[in-house]
């Protein structure tokens, strides 16, 4: 009997099936065990080496008048320098920097007066930076950032002790009142759980440069920047590509801790040109890691395609309602244990809604870069 009820259900079925076991395999090798993982040790003071924090920033005096002020505050019991690299800004972050600079000996500014043509103005800032850093041991976070807590540099900087010679952070969102925020938070999240749970597995692919380190050895193997300079975006996913290729070791800090967190975009316009900045650099990632991640997306994007065609197929709604189900309560299970582990809740009940409305507008946006490529930077 059960054999005649398994030969009914349509190829549709059989493929639906197909993608959640796809999901299934992700879930259980990869987001489940990271997210389960015992807590990382707390950072000793023995063997702390002296590090370098480096802030690009482009007209952004607000948000440096309140970063800045807490990289100062950072407890690290080794040397700590903090490189604020003012990138062609034409507000008063000179000034600032300048006020800065009486009162801190380990606070430095690096200018940047123009950039040649045809060069990414941030990778081409950054070069600069990390050549006057006078620490080999380079930690990097975004001028509209915040670090979490005042041990963010003590953390992250304990991933070189592993040993490393990059280390991988994960940067949130604040939480804002509305469904774009909670939608930005959920595909930071999902984004976060396959860099870092691949990265923990031994495949790492890339880092974001909200919350990342590494060595100025590593920068150097890589030429820097030299093989995607006149991109405008990579300038941290990019680089761990070429990291990787040249035999670097990563390590992943994932402790709350060693968070940074960010101002979420406030409009979908906002949104969507970020994320299209974000996305753009993906064409140019290792044909292993291209197929690692389209599974994982391509899986989720065909269950959402076919089961919309089985809405229309009286005979499968059965199937089609207990394979919903199932995915339903293995969405809502593990992106519950990664929001815990990685300190970013997102509602429960909204996580089958955020899953439905992210993979769509993830199709939108694949379909606008094919169709569009032109990139803005500030």
């Amino acid at each position: 009997m059960l054999s005649v009820l398994l030969l009914s259900f349509s190829p549709a079925i059989w493929l639906l099936l197909a993608t959640v076991l796809v999901q299934l395999y992700y879930a259980a090798y990869y987001f489940w065990p990271f997210a389960t993982r015992p807590p990382e040790p707390a950072p000793t003071e023995a063997g702390a080496e002296p590090v370098s924090v480096l802030v690009c920033a482009h007209n952004e005096l607000d948000n440096l008048r309140r970063l800045l002020p807490l990289l100062l505050r950072q407890e690290y019991p080794a040397d700590l320098e903090i490189v604020l690299i003012d990138d062609r800004s034409d507000d008063d972050t000179y000034l600032y920097a300048q006020q800065l600079s009486q009162y801190y000996p380990n606070f430095r500014l690096v200018t940047i007066g123009r950039t040649p043509d045809g060069l990414s103005p941030k990778k081409y800032a950054l070069t600069l930076g990390i050549k006057a850093a006078r620490h080999p041991q380079l930690l990097f976070t975004d001028a509209d950032c915040i670090p979490a807590t005042n041990q963010w540099v003590q953390h992250l900087a304990a991933g070189f002790r592993q040993p490393a010679d990059m280390v991988l952070g994960y940067s949130a969102y604040a939480t804002e009142p509305g469904f774009l925020n909670k939608l930005v938070r959920f595909e930071t999240l999902l984004t976060g759980a396959q860099y870092l749970s691949f990265a923990w597995r031994g495949q790492p692919y890339m880092g974001v440069g909200r919350n990342l380190a590494y060595t100025r050895a590593v920068f150097t193997s890589t030429k820097g920047f030299a093989s995607h300079i006149r991109s405008l975006s990579g300038d941290d996913d990019l680089l761990v590509q070429d990291a990787v290729a040249q035999g670097a070791r990563v390590a992943v800090v994932a402790e709350p801790a060693a968070h940074t967190l960010s101002e979420p975009a406030g409009t979908w316009g906002g949104w969507w040109r970020q994320k299209r900045r974000h996305l753009s650099a993906g064409r140019s990632y290792r044909l292993a890691d291209r197929l690692r991640i389209g599974n994982f997306i391509g899986s989720n994007l065909l269950f959402y395609a076919v089961s919309l065609a089985l809405l229309f197929s009286r005979a499968d709604w059965i199937p089609l309602a207990g394979l919903w189900v199932a995915r339903t309560g293995l969405v809502c299970a593990t992106y519950q244990r990664l929001s815990r582990r990685l300190d970013d809740p997102l509602p429960v009940a909204l996580l089958p809604v955020l899953d439905v409305v992210y993979f769509f507008y993830y199709l939108a946006l694949g379909m606008s870069l094919f169709l569009y490529r032109n990139l803005r930077w500030k």
